[in-house]
This record gives structure tokens, C-alpha cells and sequence, in this order.
């Protein structure tokens, strides 16, 4: 190349040497984004960083985690925690607690990596679950009950817990606030302690989004523990199930969870149908003729006397 342009300088005869090379007007390292002599680390370092954090925010998980695994820069930004603490409050529709004890990234995996409680005790009874959504603990009082009903007059100087509890209820104190993950679990019986009953049991299964990485739980010093139990003795409509956060059982939020005749289905439809809420959540599958239910509500504390950390409320035909 160089020889040819020589040869064509020398034909035309006036153009002189060093005006020929000289090329830094026409070209510019602005002009050109990608150098193929700059190494991937000078390349990724022009983008901004707080671009890609706020792009981060629009893409799920499993993309998140793409993204990180091309580079070292993706994976230093990608991983920052407010990332993940912005999508995992976003995919499950909460609002922000006020503090948690594990990096969000973790959280989330323990939220959407297909994992339930079934998964870590008695997996051999299980045999199928659905996801329900996310809901929260303010207050460190939960409200358990066969029904999702508003509860009756309340008389002067009676507190909300007796009215509750007279009317069938389970008030269940010293709750873990923050996010909990809601799960309708579909098990084998005898799970329970009835050996009349070969069929299967309902339950809805609630647990703090903590749960699946405390070491109390993963290495199974923590169980769940009878709180309560009741049994409906005639004919019920369907096998329900709910819980409440006491603090907000006035809420608008919560009041399309008391107006159960809208979310449950027709009679003749079998399918589980569920409504969840801020601060509340419940599940129904209507059944076919029957004589009752036998209810149990169970919790999970993080040790001997510590928060509740998980709730089960489970219905098996009588």
C-alpha cells in the first residue's frame, strides 16, 4: 500500500510527502465508539453507570443475572443491592419494610427460585402448590380464620381480639413483620392426626421472606407448633382459609378480601381461587357435599420463644 501511494505521489509531482499523511483533522477518537485496539475494560468504562442502574430496573431476574455474567463491570453494577431491592419489591407488589437481614439478591432467589416449605419437611406428602402473592406485617398481630368475613358489632369496652376469638378466629401475637410470601399447598393425608381422612388436605402457607435462609430453619431446629383448631360440623360450602394483619383490617385494601362472594367463584367451579391484599390474603376451593371441616392453624417461631416467623391454616373433610 505504501509503496503504491509513493508511486502515485512521484506521477503527480507536487504533492509533497508529509502533506499527504497528515490525517488528524479527518479523524477523530470521538468519532469511533468502539476502537478495536481499546480493551474491554476502556470500553465498558464510557458507559454511565447510572444509566444501566435505572435500565437494570425494567428487567427481571433471570435477565439480571445474564447481564452480570458478560462482564466484570456488568456484574459490579448489576449486583448492587438497591437493584434487587427495587425488583423484588416490584415483582411482588409490597412495600418496602423497614429493614431486612439478608442482601435482597438472596431474598429474591429464595422468592422466585421454585422453592416452598413442602420442599425442605415432608416432601413425600406433597403433591402440588400455587403461588399467591406477597403481603405485609405491620403490626405484630395476625388474624387466622376459616372464613374471610368481616368480624360483628364490636360493644363498648370489648376489645377487637375477644370479639375475634369468640367468633372462631385465631389471634396470633408477636408476628415478624415486613414481607411475607403466601403459598397454597395441596398435601397427602394423614398429615395431620386424623386417620379417618385418606383423602387430601388444603392449606395456605405462610412464611416471613426471611425464612428459607435462617439457619434455625434450613437445619430444622424450628417447627411448626398447634395454635389452634376447630371443627365445622355440617355441611361447608368451601375449604377457606385467610389472614390478616390486624392494624389494617379497616383498610379499603382489605375489604375486597372481606367481599368473598365476588373472588370465590361459582358453586359448580372446583378450582382454588385466591385474593390477596396489602396486608391480607385468603383462598377458597368450594367442595361438593359434605359432613365438615376440621381446621387447624399452625405457626413456626424463630426458636422456642421468638417471632412467628410462619403460618399454615389447613382444612380436611371430616
Amino acid at each position: 500500500m505504501r509503496k503504491r501511494l509513493q508511486n502515485a505521489t512521484s506521477s503527480a509531482g507536487e504533492m509533497q510527502p508529509e502533506k499527504r499523511i497528515r490525517r488528524s483533522k479527518t479523524i477523530c477518537s470521538c468519532n469511533s465508539p468502539r476502537p478495536p485496539f481499546l480493551s474491554a475494560h476502556s470500553i465498558f468504562s464510557w458507559f454511565e453507570e447510572d444509566i444501566w442502574t435505572e435500565i437494570a430496573k425494567f428487567l427481571d431476574g433471570k435477565s439480571l443475572v445474564m447481564l452480570a455474567a458478560t462482564s466484570r463491570w456488568f456484574q459490579r453494577v448489576i449486583m448492587e443491592d438497591g437493584i434487587w431491592r427495587f425488583v423484588c419489591l416490584r415483582d411482588l407488589q409490597v412495600p418496602p419494610p423497614e429493614r431486612v437481614a439478608f442482601r435482597w439478591c438472596k431474598l429474591y432467589t429464595s422468592a422466585f427460585d421454585g422453592s416452598h416449605s413442602y420442599m425442605f419437611r415432608q416432601q413425600e406428602k406433597h403433591i402440588d402448590w400455587m403461588r399467591i402473592g406477597a403481603f405485609s406485617f405491620d403490626s405484630s398481630v395476625a388474624v387466622l380464620a376459616e372464613r374471610p368475613s368481616l368480624p360483628g358489632k364490636i360493644l363498648k369496652g370489648e376489645s377487637i381480639e375477644k370479639l375475634l376469638r369468640s367468633q372462631g378466629c385465631c389471634v396470633l401475637e408477636n408476628v415478624k413483620s415486613g414481607v411475607w410470601i403466601a403459598d397454597l399447598q395441596l398435601v397427602r393425608c394423614p398429615v395431620c392426626d386424623l386417620n379417618t381422612c385418606d383423602g387430601t388436605m388444603q392449606t395456605l402457607d405462610a412464611r416471613h421472606i426471611e425464612l428459607f435462609l435462617c439457619e434455625g430453619y434450613r437445619s430444622g431446629s424450628w417447627d411448626y407448633q398447634l395454635v389452634g383448631s376447630h371443627d365445622i360440623k355440617k355441611r361447608a360450602d368451601g375449604a377457606a382459609g385467610s389472614i390478616f394483619d390486624i392494624k389494617h383490617l379497616g383498610d379499603s385494601s382489605t375489604s375486597a378480601v372481606f367481599d368473598y362472594k365476588s373472588w370465590i367463584g361459582r358453586a359448580n367451579d372446583w378450582q382454588p381461587k385466591a385474593m390477596i391484599a396489602f396486608h391480607a390474603v385468603a383462598v377458597n376451593t368450594n367442595l361438593q357435599e359434605n359432613e365438615g371441616l376440621h381446621v387447624k392453624y399452625h405457626a413456626m417461631r424463630e426458636g422456642t420463644d421468638g417471632e412467628v416467623v410462619s403460618i399454615r391454616i389447613s382444612q380436611q373433610l371430616l
